[in-house]
């Protein structure tokens, strides 16, 4: 019997020991955390929790002794939980000083920015690093930025932006990673991990936060915050998985959008921030709203301050970023009953936690190491990674009778409103960069030239032709530099300076706040101004490169016809001009892929490649066929597809084979074909995936992305590429929302785009 009763207590402390080590992982593997928080919550007053919760913009604070700023009187107080938009390891410091100092807990502050694309070294734009495909690369680049930024006092980022887009019209395509699920996927982890590294207590490391979810790149006519509405069977297929791979790979916080789903904002969507976010996905960091996400309620007709504020408790939100709705109503709203104590804890709670993981109650200061700040950031060694980065995002859009690379060419006419224009590099989102230390198309070529060639510089024209729209993108310490001098004027010097050169580089497109945040376009061609210099400049006779500047696909059919050479090199960052002047000069050879396609016309949006059949497709080949999906006016072709981008050299594609026409459950399926650099020049391949699933439940795309390789080949190498395909990257939600994959046919693709594949065909048994 005693025997029986050791075993029975043996088994019993194995239990015991085996739930204890499992809830110690669920709540984030540390018992020591939850210890703590325990009881510091126990000490702090209603308000002091409130204010936890209350993330306002700093301004100009005063941290002087006899400061009357008022965020710095609510430090004090214990009601401010975190602050943005301050940066400097001196000026945080002194922040954080006072909250640990002067206020009656000493509990320090989270300090957020908006490190979207590097600090002070600034890489391209998102967009343009999506078309590099090379995750490596863009680890990389949100490692460099946490290293700067947290040298710099910055530990929380709002970043990375993962909403899919597929209206070029809408002014944020620019900030994220194209149209495409599985690429944006792979995108988030990639980011996550650069931002977080192996473990947050570093001070090398910062907290990334996904944003904005959900949906926020649907806004209906892609007008900025407008109305996002769609079945739920599309949000789990096609607009959710890029925030799930992000929290999977462990951001430690999510930022809701601004956009309504289901007819309720996100910011007050239970079933989006409760059931879908924590229940479904197991999320257990914190939810901030996005700037003034919870007063924005009140106009989409919620209710008043106070009432949208209880909502978003009550959905889920944690963290209310500007508003000051949850400091400054939460209170009555709990003494009516509205909401209840155990929201308000649980909420703070999260805050909390964030800032122990960070390590902040450890050392509230170890993100404000001076001598960090003059040592890793903007350093030398950083700016040669964005250009070794930056080269890799360019997609070269049509290259004529070998234009480029230029060889041979002693006179050099460089024109464009963007041609000798540093502050408009970096792009959109750039908050903590030196504009004035980005290097200019112009700079990169004279770096890169030297006395060897002569470069006839001429503006030829504005970005725009109307001063009142030029005052409208000219902000954030990026002028366009308008110039008073009539357009007839500055085209005739601009064809001067052609006439008497061997090669034009036109440097066109938009400036770096026509595309961005509340920058919206309805019209997305290249501005008629530009248009009208390009069509002077090809007048000449001499070969003209158009070097694009664009934070989204533009509707660039004329130029595409008439242009004997497109380089897009999207906004590129510090680097921009010597990686352009790298790939002109054929130093690097171009190796983008367009991570989201390009229409014809506006018209033609949305235009992405992963879309349905309808029951009346238009046939492969044709152009128009009466009762069939298509226009009168124009193809459904895109201008520039998924996936496509050209090279220096050719890469020929030959024997896709499958290692068994079956697929089974529990098995894998080898994919290789024969890839060959065909050309003059040794290049980089981005080979893509992609499947179809011919028959399923419910109706699914015509491709889909489910693999990639960046392949490096020397002239007249050639190299087997090969892919693994599994049930589980056949998988998809059904008409119930089950994650599932069904038996029957389905076809592969290979090739260098989504237009442009080798094909055949398995059976998933």
């Amino acid at each position: 019997m005693k025997k029986l009763q050791s075993l029975f207590i043996m088994i019993a402390l194995f239990v015991s020991l085996f739930v204890s080590c499992n809830q110690k992982q669920t709540s984030g593997g540390d018992q020591q955390m939850n210890a703590f928080i325990n009881d510091l919550m126990g000490k702090m007053t209603l308000d002091e929790k409130l204010g936890q919760l209350n993330l306002p913009a700093s301004g100009d604070i005063i941290t002087g002794a006899g400061s009357n700023n008022n965020i710095v009187d609510k430090i004090k107080e214990g009601k401010v939980g975190g602050l943005f938009n301050i940066k400097s390891a001196e000026k945080i410091h002194a922040v954080q000083q006072i909250a640990v100092e002067q206020s009656r807990l000493k509990i320090p502050l989270i300090f957020g920015m908006d490190v979207i694309h590097g600090y002070q070294t600034v890489f391209p734009i998102p967009l343009g690093m999506s078309c590099s495909w090379d995750m490596a690369l863009i680890e990389k680049s949100a490692r460099i930025a946490a290293q700067e930024a947290s040298a710099d006092g910055i530990c929380w980022t709002f970043s990375p932006m993962v909403d899919i887009a597929r209206d070029p019209r809408w002014g944020r395509f620019s900030e994220g990673s194209g149209e495409d699920t599985y690429l944006g996927s792979q995108i988030a982890r990639a980011m996550v991990k650069g931002y977080q590294g192996d473990d947050l207590r570093k001070n090398n490391t910062i907290m990334a936060c996904v944003k904005h979810f959900a949906l926020y790149g649907a806004a209906e006519a892609g007008r900025d915050y407008n109305t996002t509405d769609m079945s739920r069977i599309r949000m789990y297929n096609e607009y959710l998985p890029p925030y799930k791979a992000a929290l999977d790979a462990g951001a430690g916080s999510i930022m809701a959008s601004f956009n309504e789903i289901d007819g309720i904002p996100a910011t007050g969507n239970k079933w989006l921030l409760t059931d879908l976010l924590r229940k479904d996905w197991g999320f257990n960091g914190f939810v901030v709203t996005d700037y003034t996400g919870i007063l924005e309620m009140v106009d989409h007709g919620m209710g008043n301050l106070k009432e949208v504020s209880a909502l978003a408790l009550k959905a889920g939100v944690d963290m209310d970023m500007v508003a000051d709705g949850f400091l400054g109503t939460l209170k009555q709203s709990l003494n009516e009953g509205k909401v209840t104590q155990q929201e308000i804890d649980q909420a703070c709670r999260r805050i909390l936690e964030a800032k122990y993981q960070l390590g902040l109650f450890e050392d509230p200061y170890r993100y404000c190491d001076v001598n960090r700040a003059k040592s890793e950031v903007f350093t030398p060694e950083n700016r040669q990674v964005a250009r070794e980065i930056a080269v890799q995002t360019f997609v070269l859009l049509k290259n004529d009778n070998q234009v480029l690379p230029l060889q041979d060419k002693k006179t050099i006419a460089l024109v464009g409103p963007l041609a000798d224009n540093r502050e408009n590099m970096p792009g959109t989102w750039s908050v903590a960069g030196d504009f004035g230390k980005s290097v200019s198309l112009l700079d990169g070529l004279k770096n890169a030239l030297g006395d060897e060639a002569s470069i006839l510089y001429a503006m030829g024209t504005n970005v725009v032709s109307d001063p009142e729209l030029d005052a409208r993108i000219s902000i954030f310490g990026k002028p366009t530099k308008w110039d008073n001098r009539s357009q007839k004027e500055m085209v005739a010097e601009a064809v001067a300076a052609a006439r008497k050169s061997d090669v034009v580089i036109a440097a066109v497109g938009e400036s770096a706040e026509m595309s961005g945040e509340a920058s919206s376009r309805s019209n997305i061609d290249l501005p008629e101004n530009q248009k009208e210099l390009l069509a002077a400049l090809l007048a000449t006779g001499k070969p003209v490169v158009m070097v694009l500047f664009t934070g989204r696909p533009l509707t660039i059919s004329w130029e595409k016809a008439n242009v004997p050479a497109i380089l897009n090199v999207w906004f590129a960052g510090t680097e921009a001009g010597n990686a352009i002047a790298d790939v002109l000069l054929g130093k690097v050879n171009p190796s983008g892929k367009l991570s989201a396609t390009f229409p014809q016309n506006v018209g033609q949006i949305p235009l992405y490649y992963n879309h349905k059949n309808t029951g009346r497709p238009l046939a492969e080949g044709k152009w128009f066929s009466k009762f069939r999906s298509n226009y009168l006016d124009v193809s459904n072709d895109p201008l520039f597809p998924f996936g496509f981008g050209l090279s220096y050299t050719s890469f020929d594609y030959k024997n896709l084979k499958l290692s068994n026409p079956e697929l089974t459950i529990n098995g894998e399926l080898k994919v290789s074909v024969d890839l060959t650099n065909s050309g003059n020049y040794d290049g980089a391949e981005v080979v893509q995936l992609y499947i179809r699933d011919m028959v399923g439940s419910v109706t699914r795309p015509v491709k889909e992305l489910k693999g990639f390789q960046k392949i490096f080949l020397k002239k007249g190498e050639t190299r087997t590429v090969e892919f693994a395909l599994t049930e589980k990257d056949l998988k998809f939600y059904n008409s119930e929302l089950k994650l599932v994959s069904e038996p029957g046919d389905f076809k592969v693709f290979v090739g260098t785009s989504s237009a442009n594949t080798l094909e055949a065909g398995f059976v998933l048994k």
